[in-house]
């Protein structure tokens, strides 16, 4: 099944970046090249050719390993997603984490003290956090925490100017330095990094926030906790031992979800952050009609949500034995 959706990915990317309404050896000439320079970039980039022999070609190249080349700048796909990718990684992962212990504290207190005032308070919050728009709570967070308060790093990319880079080891800024003993780039990596990964933390811990409330609301009801209440057994072991495990199922799904969504949908945050991630890289492609670039920034991200999805699909049996995988 991961092989057919990937194959559908490829026909599916392929289709509509070319049914996209422009001409990218247009884009890339200009609106005043001579017809003879279109042609001739149309042929160097095989949009001369039917479309089932640019797929074809299109294909052969995949199964080399060869993405194409980003003709807005000049090289391989793969050199370019490769480059990119840990910075989005760094901040997806920051921003998951932070969302996991929100919405695992938040929701394990309001289905502990549900129909409380905190119960409702924590609604409100869920309700607040998925109905905002991720690029206005960016630009708020930036007017209130930088320029008001002076909390946050400028918002300008991963590093402050003059500060050299960690020796590259995983491409994530905050690790690196962490791994070769670099201080000062690592609080400056964390201080740039914080307010983008709070942003989407606010957002996406309102879905975890819900499914551990709804999980849990309904372990604590079930007849095994009432058991083990009634013998005894301390509220801490109930809650993280054996209420919280039994919930997991549908939290892991959750989480998977919302790191999905993080690596391929933060596009609005990465802009206004300036942070030189895929989000970004695929953003500017798809404005300039770079459609290899777009095709394998989408073949990536297909890609992961397979992998992403077959690991949940592992973790299932971990956190619930009566689960196995054949």
């Amino acid at each position: 099944m991961a092989l057919l959706t990937l194959c559908g990915v490829v026909i599916v990317v392929f289709i509509i970046t070319r049914i996209l309404p422009g001409n990218p050896a247009a884009v890339r000439v200009g609106p005043y090249a001579k017809p003879e320079l279109l042609a001739q970039i149309e042929k160097e980039m095989g949009l001369d050719k039917p479309l089932p022999v640019q797929f074809v070609n299109y294909v052969a190249k995949l199964a080399r390993g060869d993405m194409g080349k980003s003709w807005r700048t000049g090289q391989p796909v793969q050199q370019d997603l490769w480059q990119r990718l840990p910075a989005t990684l760094e901040l997806a992962l920051a921003a998951t984490l932070i969302a996991i212990v929100v919405g695992l504290i938040l929701g394990i207190l309001a289905a502990l003290f549900h129909n409380s005032w905190f119960d409702q308070v924590v609604r409100i919050f869920t309700i607040f956090g998925a109905s905002t728009a991720l690029f206005w709570l960016a630009l708020v967070f930036i007017f209130v925490f930088y320029y008001r308060l002076g909390w946050a790093a400028s918002p300008l990319g991963r590093l402050t100017v003059g500060i050299e880079p960690p020796a590259r080891i995983t491409g994530m800024f905050v690790v690196d330095s962490l791994l070769t003993g670099n201080t000062v780039a690592f609080k400056d990596a964390l201080h740039h990094l914080a307010l983008p990964a709070f942003t989407l933390a606010f957002v996406v811990s309102a879905p975890i926030t819900k499914i551990v409330r709804a999980g849990m609301l309904d372990q604590l009801n079930a007849d095994y906790i009432r058991t083990a209440k009634t013998i005894g057994v301390p509220m801490r072991e109930i809650l993280w031992r054996d209420a919280l495990r039994n919930a997991m199922i549908p939290i892991l799904t959750t989480i998977g979800i919302v790191f999905g969504y993080l690596m391929a949908g933060n596009v609005l945050v990465e802009m206004i952050f300036a942070w030189p991630g895929i989000g970004s890289y695929a953003w500017m492609a798809l404005l300039n009609k770079d459609f290899e670039a777009i095709q394998g920034f989408v073949l990536l991200i297909a890609a992961m949500y397979v992998l992403l999805n077959l690991a949940i699909d592992l973790l299932y049996s971990v956190v619930d034995p009566r689960i196995r995988l054949g």
